[in-house]
C-alpha cells in the first residue's frame, strides 16, 4: 500500500489485511519493519484521539517521530501545503499523515512528491483510518460484516466518518441506513425519524453535531436535537439483544447520546479509541513497508 487516501480506493483485501494484523499486533505480535523509517504528523485541524493515536502507533511500530507544529511552520507565512511536504521530504520523512480542513487536500500531493501520504481527515471528505478501527470494532464484536445492520445517525452530510464507513461497510456486504434531520442528509438517503432502525439494528453509530461547520438549522437546539434524533435513555431500550454502541467522538454528551449511555454495557466507544491505535500501527507498517 502506497498510501491511504479514501476507502474508495482500499480494496477488501486490503481491508482484511489491516483488520488481521491489528488483531496480531492486539494479541502480542511485533512489528517487522526491517529499517528505521521517518514520519511527520501535519495537523492542520483540533485532534485528539487521531493524532496521539498516530504517534503512538508510528512509535510502536519503530518508526522516528519528527516533531512539526502547523502553528509555527511556514504556512503562516502563506507557504503551499504542497510546498510544506515537499520541504520536509528533504530531510528525509518516508511519509507524512495529513489533517486538512480542505477536501481532498491529497491530490495537489500526488505528483512530484517522493513520500508516502496518509490522510487522517480532509474537510468533510473522508477518514480512512477511522473506519478501519470502526470496522475493526464491529467485526471483533460480530466476527462478519455480511448482513450486519449498521445505522449511523446524526450530522451526516458534514461527516467524513459517515461516508468513509458507507462506503466500506458496503463493500463488505453489511446493510447501512441513516437516519438524520432533512437540513443535513446531503447524498445520502436518509430517514429523518427513527422508527423501526432502532429495533432492528446491530450496530447504532452516532456521529458529533459539528458546531465548527456551521453545522445548524432553522429552529436547532441542543435539546430538541437530543429528543428526536439523539439516542436516549428510552431508545437504547428498545435496541435488540446484542446490539452495540460507536461514536467516532469526540462526544456532545446530552446531544448525540445520554450521557449515562456512553459507557454502559453496549457501548463501544472507547473500545473503539483502543482499536484505533492496533489499526494506525497495522496501517503505518503497511505503509513504511510499501516505502521498500
Amino acid at each position: 500500500m502506497k498510501n491511504l487516501l479514501s476507502m474508495d480506493e482500499v480494496s477488501t483485501e486490503e481491508i482484511m489485511t489491516i483488520l488481521n494484523r491489528a488483531a496480531e499486533f492486539e494479541a502480542g505480535a511485533q512489528p517487522q519493519l526491517e529499517k528505521e523509517y521517518f514520519v511527520a504528523n501535519l495537523f492542520f485541524e483540533p485532534s485528539t484521539r487521531t493524532k496521539t493515536s498516530f504517534e503512538v502507533a508510528e512509535r510502536r511500530v519503530g518508526a522516528t517521530v519528527i516533531p512539526f507544529d502547523t502553528g509555527f511552520s511556514s504556512v503562516l507565512k502563506g507557504e503551499t501545503l504542497y510546498d510544506t511536504v515537499k520541504t520536509i521530504q528533504q530531510s528525509g520523512i518516508d511519509a507524512v499523515v495529513i489533517r486538512h480542513k480542505q477536501d481532498a487536500y491529497y491530490e495537489e500531493l500526488l505528483e512530484g512528491l517522493d513520500v508516502a501520504i496518509v490522510n487522517a481527515g480532509d474537510g468533510a471528505g473522508q477518514h480512512p483510518s477511522q473506519s478501519l478501527l470502526d470496522l475493526y470494532t464491529i467485526y471483533k464484536e460480530f466476527g462478519r460484516f455480511e448482513g450486519v445492520q449498521v445505522t449511523i445517525a446524526g450530522d451526516i452530510s458534514h461527516s467524513r466518518v459517515a461516508k468513509s464507513d458507507a462506503i466500506a461497510l458496503e463493500k463488505l456486504g453489511a446493510d447501512v441506513h441513516f437516519v438524520c434531520p432533512p437540513e443535513w442528509q446531503g447524498e445520502f438517503n436518509a430517514q429523518h425519524e427513527w422508527d423501526q432502525q432502532i429495533e432492528t439494528s446491530d450496530v447504532i453509530m452516532l456521529l458529533r453535531v459539528q458546531h465548527e461547520r456551521d453545522a445548524a438549522y432553522e429552529g436547532f437546539t441542543t435539546e430538541s436535537y437530543h429528543a428526536k434524533y439523539g439516542l436516549t435513555v428510552e431508545r437504547e431500550k428498545q435496541m435488540k439483544d446484542g446490539a452495540i454502541i460507536m461514536h467516532p467522538a469526540p462526544i456532545n454528551r446530552g446531544v448525540e447520546i445520554d450521557s449515562s449511555l456512553v459507557e454502559c454495557e453496549r457501548s463501544r466507544i472507547f473500545a473503539q479509541m483502543k482499536n484505533g491505535l492496533y489499526i494506525r500501527m497495522a496501517i503505518m507498517e503497511q505503509i513504511l513497508k510499501g516505502r521498500d
